[in-house]
């Protein structure tokens, strides 16, 4: 089974982290995948859209591609909320005792 071209980009872009569309491009080329230019605009649109990467133009003829970090916001009261309902849940068995 073939890995989607859509993945392909995004991980070569994770794994660089930062890096220009014509380096991007190159190392596709480099790896065999052969993708015309609409096609290729197409999929970081698409990755764009899907909140993965982050695409900005540095010249005329250039963008930065951006791989973007996804941190999870840690929400004190749904923390103590998810242990109360777990010590609940567990004290609702008969004979359990902790």
């Amino acid at each position: 089974m073939a890995i989607p071209l859509r993945n392909t980009i995004y991980d070569k872009i994770k794994e660089a982290n930062s890096l220009t569309d014509i380096e991007l491009y190159k190392s596709l080329t480099k790896d065999g995948h052969i993708i015309p230019e609409d096609k290729f605009n197409k999929l970081l649109l698409d990755l764009e859209i899907l909140g993965l990467i982050t695409v900005a133009w540095i010249t005329k003829e250039e963008r930065r591609i951006e791989a973007k970090v996804v941190e999870e916001e840690v929400d004190s009261i749904e923390e103590q909320n998810k242990e109360m309902m777990e010590k609940d849940y567990e004290a609702s068995f008969p004979g359990f005792e902790k």
